[in-house]
């Protein structure tokens, strides 16, 4: 009995950790687009060319992954 329940728990943290790390890919897209739309808001009221956009859309791109490899190494680190 004992090894059953081991077995469902590593299998769910492990199902758990899976859900965690795919999560961050619904978080790089969501924040690619919010700081791609509010760069093309900024560009419109300085009436620049496309600098805010590109910088905070990168920005975001880069933070985004940033944050998913800690989250990773924080994970590898854990078991």
């Amino acid at each position: 009995m004992t090894a059953t329940t081991q077995k469902t728990g590593t299998n769910l943290n492990s199902l758990h950790g899976i859900m965690t790390i795919s999560a961050w890919g619904f978080v790089i897209v969501i924040a690619s687009f919010l700081f791609l739309y509010l760069g093309y808001r900024l560009d419109q009221w300085l009436g620049t060319a496309p600098n805010f956009m590109l910088g905070l859309f990168f920005l975001a791109i880069v933070t985004t992954i940033g944050r998913l490899y800690r989250e990773a190494w924080v994970r590898k680190e854990q078991k």
